[in-house]
């Protein structure tokens, strides 16, 4: 068997006198960087810096801010892969931890091609990022400075809306992993939507309803305790059908692989969102939706409601979904308490 590809460490700065090592969070969720900066050992002597994108990350490392970089992957813009990409072109000083919901394999070989040192999964866990650096001999250990001492810039102001998306991003990396393995294949993951909506909103995004007539529905339904709503897997005839034709070489039952990946992804989806905010979802047997009427009509009891939107790419087949989640108006409440108690 062949030793898998192992790039060489780049360089960091060396430093004369004693000072903190510069580290960087790169993420586009506000409560992320906030989560990953409460994960670095406060024993660690290092100030502390933050990027909300991939061209934030590149600039503060061309400036001596990013010694050690923690990076997401998926974000608006220039994304992990784009960072990691330039840092090996321009030969910049950075060490790279890739920090990152999105957990298919092929991802993880994929940073490590480009250089990254590592990948570690969301949410984190602070005992394996100091494993991982004591692994690769990087000591950050506070030396004499007094903890009082420690450097690092104001940490980012977090809104209920930023752990939602924090939340949405893990859950969908979950669930591509699954799909990845059960059809052998790479899921591009754009960045989720969340947002509250009116009729409005909910009609925006839907695909539009000469649209519809060509898609297939699959609905389900799930409830726990006073928290309920429903998911909605929309998918336009013929792309699972020439999906599965194209991996296994013969003809697709594309009626049940378009089941099979609507009950992978809305149960994997809905158990990213229900482990950190503690619930324990129920759910219904799924059904297909009737493209007449509109789907915007048959949803009127979500017309004021919390939309979850992710939308999922099969690398070199033309095939996609969308997947919706809506809670009802009802959950808002609680929801909204749960997710308060992530940010404690």
């Amino acid at each position: 068997m062949a030793a898998l590809y192992s790039p060489p460490l780049p360089k960091v700065p060396e430093r004369s006198l004693p000072m903190p090592t510069p580290v960087l969070i790169c993420d586009d969720s506000s409560f992320a960087r906030k989560q990953m900066a409460r994960a670095i050992p406060s024993s660690w002597d290092v100030e502390i810096h933050f990027a909300s994108s991939g061209e934030e990350a590149l600039e503060a490392i061309r400036e001596g801010r990013g010694d050690i970089l923690f990076l997401d992957l998926n974000m608006p813009g220039l994304d992990g892969y784009g960072v990691l990409e330039t840092i090996r072109r321009e030969d910049l000083p950075s060490l790279v931890v890739v920090v990152s919901g999105d957990v298919q394999p092929e991802a993880r070989e994929r940073v490590r091609r480009l250089g990254a040192l590592e990948f570690i999964r969301k949410p984190i866990d602070p005992e394996r990022v100091t494993a991982l650096l004591d692994r690769f001999g990087i000591r950050l250990d506070r030396q004499a400075a007094p903890e009082a001492e420690r450097r690092r810039i104001e940490e980012p102001r977090v809104t209920e809306f930023d752990i939602f998306q924090e939340i949405a991003n893990v859950a969908m990396g979950r669930a591509a992993d699954l799909l990845a393995r059960y059809l052998g294949v790479f899921v591009q993951l754009p960045v989720p939507e969340v947002r509250l909506v009116d009729r409005d909103g909910l009609a925006a995004m839907l695909p539009p309803p000469a649209t519809q007539r060509g898609m297939t529905a699959v609905s389900q339904g799930f409830m726990a305790g006073e928290i309920a709503g429903e998911a909605l897997l929309l998918v336009e005839e013929g792309r699972f059908r020439g999906l599965g034709s194209a991996l296994t070489g013969e003809p697709c039952d594309e009626d049940e692989l378009r089941m099979d990946a609507a009950n992978l992804l809305i149960g994997a989806c809905l158990r990213g969102i229900a482990e950190p905010l503690d619930l324990d979802f129920g759910l219904s047997h799924p059904v297909l939706l009737p493209m007449d009427p509109p789907l915007a009509e048959q949803l009127r009891p979500f017309e004021e409601a919390l939309a979850f939107r992710f939308n999922y790419r099969i690398e070199d087949h033309q095939a996609e979904c969308d997947l919706l989640l809506l809670f009802t108006p009802q959950a808002l409440p609680a929801l909204s308490e749960r997710v308060g108690h992530l940010d404690d």
